[in-house]
């Protein structure tokens, strides 16, 4: 049985994978699983993207959490991040966000937040999975899977022991019910302003939405700083969303900031939680560069506690030798802004992050925001008098190769042995002077590889001799 919850929620092509009946199972189990871990009534706040799917999915997630004894708050489209923290703003009992991020907009997804706007722990996740398939709700087929009718679930319990635990639905005054929050967004704009602060009138800013949940927020967040916005991808069509556009093809924005003379060029994903940022001269700034700047900004106003930075396996060596020649600690983790944020909370650290632009300023957010992310890196230019050509100058990247491969199957390749044997010999060949990593992808049917060292001819041999034995091994004939 394939889980249901990967490294960032429930996520498949909708209507498909990802069903109606899905999202109203998953509804009715959060709110039995918040009503039972916090003791109360959840009140549940609920935003989207934009995808076509996206109103399907939210009615029935909806109708799902009320079916529970949920009240439901929805805010329409609403940026991952403006969820976490309308959840805790609105003093509600959990948050859920319909998106599937920067995936294409066939896809979509579904996760959850608990009362501080934090993604919930895998152990609520798994309660929220476990009441889902004991509820016999009309789990999906194929890649997501269901328990047989009467057969065994996920947890070993058999047809009779599931239904022992069936769930009672409230009848009468306890059903659930819609409450609006008419000055959410407001809210949400408050509080962007605020992390923002003084000295951004008259910059000129070029704005990538993706065609995403940005579209609302971001320029209206610029503009209310004095910012002259130009705005590109900003027309949502419900099939466009992250199509040659976004954080993902920052191709576009790059040439938009050459014509327009801008002095800063973003761009977001589909739930604007990643931003990837153009210089004036219409290069590429990517998530390592982003902390790298940030991470010396803070460093000298002593806002970095322990002079630490928390990063993925992912990041470049170039951002781990720019932070050790400044003094400064890299501490790497898993991949996905969920490990980020557990090694920022353990540790006491305020700046953590990805390459792919998820940023993470713990002292305004417990998840990463795109809008929030590009609004303080504006202020480090505007403090220091420095273009970002020449801020983001100090991460050399070393090379790096990142492939996609498509593949039938993504469990269990850690037990093919050619694929192993390919890994242990671009280890061997590259020795101390790079890395080779590969995973499969948590939201997607591939595995991915990538491989840095200081010779790039060198790493591109081993990437592409890395994921051809994958392909043999398990390629899907696709790519």
């Amino acid at each position: 049985m394939t889980r249901l919850f990967g490294t960032d929620g429930v996520r498949g092509v909708a209507n498909a994978d990802l069903t109606a009946e899905l999202a109203l199972a998953l509804g009715r189990a959060a709110g039995q699983v918040l009503a039972g871990r916090w003791g109360v009534r959840p009140r549940v706040v609920v935003g989207r993207d934009t995808r076509a799917s996206g109103e399907m999915l939210e009615a029935a997630l909806a109708a799902g959490l009320m079916s529970a004894g949920a009240t439901v708050v929805p805010l329409g489209v609403m940026t991952t991040p403006g969820v976490s923290y309308l959840t805790t703003a609105l003093g509600a009992t959990g948050g859920a966000v319909i998106s599937a991020s920067h995936n294409p907009p066939e896809y979509n997804g579904i996760k959850f937040f608990d009362p501080q706007g934090r993604k919930l722990p895998d152990e609520l996740e798994e309660a929220v999975e476990d009441a889902v398939l004991r509820g016999g709700q009309g789990g999906p087929s194929g890649a997501l899977g269901s328990p047989a009718a009467g057969g065994a679930d996920a947890a070993g319990a058999t047809g009779a022991e599931a239904g022992a635990a069936a769930f009672v639905p409230p009848v009468g005054g306890a059903v659930g019910r819609r409450e609006e929050a008419p000055d959410a967004g407001r809210r949400y704009l408050e509080h962007l302003r605020r992390a923002a602060g003084p000295g951004l009138e008259g910059l000129h800013v070029v704005l990538d939405c993706a065609h995403g949940a940005a579209t609302p927020w971001a320029p209206a967040v610029w503009r209310a700083v004095g910012a002259r916005v130009t705005v590109i991808h900003a027309a949502p069509d419900g099939t466009n969303i992250n199509v040659g556009c976004g954080s993902t093809a920052p191709q576009a924005l790059a040439e938009a900031v050459r014509r327009e003379g801008a002095d800063l060029g973003l761009a977001f994903d589909g739930d604007a939680d990643r931003v990837i940022a153009v210089d004036e001269r219409g290069r590429v700034v990517d998530g390592d560069a982003i902390l790298a700047v940030l991470a010396l900004d803070m460093a000298r106003r002593g806002e970095l506690p322990d002079r630490t930075v928390v990063a993925t396996v992912m990041s470049n060596l170039g951002l781990e030798r720019a932070l050790k020649a400044a003094g400064l600690r890299l501490v790497r983790t898993r991949v996905g802004d969920r490990h980020v944020f557990e090694a920022m909370e353990q540790g006491g650290y305020a700046l953590g992050g990805e390459q792919s632009g998820h940023i993470i300023l713990r002292r305004h957010a417990v998840t990463g925001d795109g809008i929030l992310t590009g609004l303080v890196l504006a202020s480090v230019m505007v403090r220091t008098g420095q273009p970002l050509s020449q801020l983001a100058s100090v991460v050399q990247p070393v090379p790096q190769v990142l492939l996609n491969v498509p593949v039938k199957r993504r469990e269990g390749w850690e037990d093919e042995p050619a694929i192993q044997a390919a890994i242990a010999a671009a280890r061997q060949r590259l020795g101390e002077a790079g890395r080779v990593l590969v995973r499969a992808s948590g939201t997607e049917p591939l595995i991915r590889v990538m491989v840095e060292g200081d010779d790039e001819a060198l790493v591109r041999e081993l990437a592409e001799s890395v994921a051809g034995a994958i392909r043999r091994a398990l390629g899907s004939g696709t790519d």
